[in-house]
């Protein structure tokens, strides 16, 4: 179930993007741009949302905000000056990395969106038995990260077959900074979760990068 404030966040998110990614180019290309980045967006929220359900949890997405004093690269903490109010990064990030990478043309941060997870204690405890059900681990987090950029990989295939070439670009793009072992991203929960599964996801999300970029 998508609940109000999370339709909020996937609009607000969407229109970032598609404004971050239109900067600079032809206005006509707008409306295209913003079906393409809200169809990319709710495969990506929709997957964890499935996965989330057959792990007995419920999701949360939220924009992704920057707070306290450090928070995790590659699984370590690192320090920085800490924020009065949360930085909502999801929200600006877009907008700067199309200003600084101007010359990259289409490049911007995609990775805006972010979930918090709880366990459906009744409902698991019915399924499960009363006393065999457990908490959530960093595996069972793991698994549901890496649904939203494998039905963002899967989806760009689609999209490439079908050529629909800019929607198969940012679902691309979209696994690969998502992907990216940084604060609350995806990435950190993949690699925590599963090393493995992480490492094989960064392996395809390459190569389909480097495809993009040079044959697309």
């Amino acid at each position: 179930m998508i609940t109000k404030s999370e339709i909020l966040s996937i609009l607000g998110i969407t229109i970032v993007l598609a404004i971050s990614a239109s900067l600079f180019r032809d206005i006509n290309l707008f409306p295209a741009t913003l079906l393409s980045f809200f169809l990319v967006i709710t495969i990506n929220v929709l997957a964890k949302k499935i996965a989330s359900f057959y792990l007995d949890s419920e999701i949360e997405m939220k924009v992704w905000q920057i707070e306290g004093s450090m928070f995790r690269w590659f699984g370590r903490p690192v320090k920085y000056k800490k924020f009065e109010e949360p930085f909502k990064a999801g929200i600006y990030f877009p907008l700067i990395s199309k200003i600084i990478f101007y010359p990259l043309g289409s490049f911007i941060w995609m990775a805006s969106l972010i979930f918090e997870i709880k366990p459906k204690v009744y409902r698991a405890a019915k399924r499960h038995g009363l006393y065999s059900y457990s908490e959530l681990n960093e595996s069972h987090i793991g698994l549901i990260a890496a649904a939203g950029i494998v039905a963002n990989i899967f989806f760009a295939f689609v999209g490439y077959l079908i050529g629909f070439s800019e929607f198969s670009r940012i679902n691309i793009y979209m696994a690969f900074f998502n992907i990216l072992p940084l604060s609350d991203l995806d990435g950190n929960k993949i690699l925590f979760g599963n090393m493995t599964l992480w490492t094989v996801l960064v392996t395809l999300i390459l190569i389909s990068v480097c495809y993009t970029i040079f044959l697309i």
